[in-house]
């Protein structure tokens, strides 16, 4: 319970992550001032790259009592202005699926290590980072909790596979061992509404422990208030429900 009295402080930096395949990439980390213990949340960026929206997301984590990380996915592309990194990650055909799983891990792990972190660790992500967050979530043990934002590509079709992405996500579900929480909007076309339905299908098929939240009139996006996408009443409700799905799972 926020009360106007309480003390706050923050401590927000850029750290580095030694990835799997030997490479340190750059992470945003920011976390509560005190000595915790305080869960911990990986955020997963989306195509527009590690951009300003994502660190303040992750700024939004620590002051709800989160230690958040959001690693540059697309260090290795080499670095630059968000948009132009983007552009060059694309235009090689992504980035490889183990890869990001990989840097997920190290993530999860690297906070884990913290002596003021309670050992609960969750992961989030959106768009293309929606899908990277159910990725690991389904291939790595170990998480505690997933939110999914309108991640694109869960589902996909054969035409769409390829070497960077052999499988799609939702043919890992039964490997995936903790809550999941989706928003959707129903606007939206990368998940489509049967997309989004046929992944629902599949967790209830395995009896896997999730919720799902389908959003009218918002589309792509629609937390991003620094786009056009942005839909100002399904946002704040979603992040309600964002925080109190994390604040039941992770404490």
């Amino acid at each position: 319970m926020y009360e106007t009295n309480m003390y706050e402080g923050m401590l927000a930096e850029t750290v580095t992550v030694a990835a799997p395949d030997g490479v340190a990439i750059n992470a945003y980390f920011a976390r509560p001032l005190g000595p915790g213990p305080f869960p911990g949340v990986v955020l997963m960026h989306h195509m527009p790259a590690w951009d300003e929206w994502y660190k303040e997301a992750t700024r939004k984590m620590a002051h709800h009592g989160y230690l958040a990380i959001c690693p540059d996915l697309y260090h290795r592309a080499g670095s630059g202005a968000p948009d132009d990194v983007a552009a060059k990650v694309r235009s090689e055909g992504g980035i490889a699926d183990d890869q990001v799983v990989g840097d997920a891990e190290a993530c999860m792990k690297l906070l884990r290590s913290l002596p003021y972190c309670s050992g609960k660790v969750g992961i989030l992500g959106s768009c293309s980072g929606g899908r990277h967050a159910c990725l690991a979530a389904c291939r790595t043990p170990g998480w505690d909790a997933i939110v999914d934002l309108w991640g694109g590509g869960v589902v996909m079709e054969e035409k769409d596979l390829r070497p960077k992405r052999p499988v799609a996500p939702i043919d890992y579900s039964d490997g995936l061992n903790c809550p999941l929480l989706g928003i959707f909007g129903d606007e939206d076309r990368a998940p489509t509404p049967d997309q989004v339905a046929q992944h629902e299908a599949e967790l209830k098929r395995l009896g896997k422990d999730y919720e799902f939240h389908m959003y009218a009139g918002a589309g792509h996006g629609f937390f991003y208030h620094d786009r056009p996408a942005y839909r100002q009443q399904q946002a704040v409700e979603g992040w309600a429900k964002v925080f109190d799905f994390l604040n039941r799972q992770l404490g």
